[in-house]
């Protein structure tokens, strides 16, 4: 487990690290304001997402419509499907 960073790259939010429920917080801080113009969360980097990582890409994805996602780490497609989130992490209709 590694501990998890965000950077702003361009048009893109770069993640790094473990997803998880002991670092939401302080990235959810660190992404605020680099919300402007967001176009991309990449994940490629990402070593693993639960489900607290999960609603911190999710709410991100709510505050940038047309966002897209690169990279699935693991936990993410089985979560994306159990909550009934698309590639884009919206809700599924």
């Amino acid at each position: 487990m590694s501990a998890a960073t965000v950077r702003r790259e361009g048009e893109a939010l770069v993640f790094a690290g473990a997803l998880e429920r002991a670092a939401v917080a302080a990235l959810w801080r660190q992404t605020q304001p680099l919300l402007k113009d967001l176009r991309r969360l990449d994940l490629s980097a990402v070593s693993e997402v639960d489900s607290a990582g999960l609603a911190l890409l999710a709410e991100l994805a709510a505050r940038a419509p047309g966002v897209s996602v690169i990279g699935t780490p693991p936990g993410l497609t089985e979560l994306r499907a159990a909550y009934r989130l698309d590639e884009g992490l919206g809700f599924s209709s």
